[in-house]
Parts: C-alpha cells; structure tokens; sequence
C-alpha cells in the first residue's frame, strides 16, 4: 500500500484535478494528472465507481492493487504531481498483474509522469 503522505485527503481536495487536470483515456482506465509546485510530494487517488464494480469487496481490490502499482513508480517520477486514477471498466478486477502492469504503463506513458 502507499502512505497516507501520498494520498488525497477529502474530496473536495479532488476538484481541482478534475476541473483542471490533463485526462488519457484508454478502455479500462482513465487519468488526470496536473502538476502541484506546493506540494513536496506527489498525491494519488484511484476512483472505481459503484456503477463499475457493485461489491466494495472488489473496488478495495482494484483500488489495493493500483496503489501498489503506483508505489512502486513513485521513485520514477519526473516532478510533482496530482494524479487521480478513474477505472473506467469491471475489467480491470480480472486482469493478471502483468496485463494490468501493461495497462498502468501504457497510460502513464502517454502522461509523460515518468522520466
């Protein structure tokens, strides 16, 4: 899991990314980053909707999953940035973490969050 000093922390603390934020859509995922230059750290969130996935047993699931992913990234970071993760698709939850890994990197590749 990642720590809460990498974590949003309300959700009115996510309007400014939506309002503002960069969007790349692919099939499963989408997501919208915009850079914070108060911020020390990068924040992330990862949003999987009722209407995607109706068990919260399995939106903990994916959420756990992303936030792992993004864990192991933070380090590859080229600045600092508000990033707000949005599955898109209940497919997702049956994905192996490979396909799901080539999912994540194929989306951030297109960000230019990573050097």
């Amino acid at each position: 899991m990642i720590s809460g000093g990498f974590r949003f922390h309300g959700h009115n603390s996510l309007r400014y990314v939506y309002a503002n934020g960069k969007a790349v859509r692919t099939r499963l995922i989408t997501i919208k980053c915009v850079v914070n230059s108060h911020r020390s750290r990068p924040r992330i969130a990862v949003v999987v909707s009722k209407k995607v996935m109706k068990s919260a047993v399995r939106r903990n699931r994916i959420r756990r999953r992303i936030y792992e992913y993004m864990r192991q990234r933070i380090p590859e970071f080229n600045g600092v940035y508000d990033i707000v993760i949005i599955v898109t698709s209940p497919e997702v939850f049956a994905l192996p973490a490979s396909e799901l890994t080539i999912q994540l990197d194929q989306v951030l590749g297109q960000t230019e969050l990573l050097s």
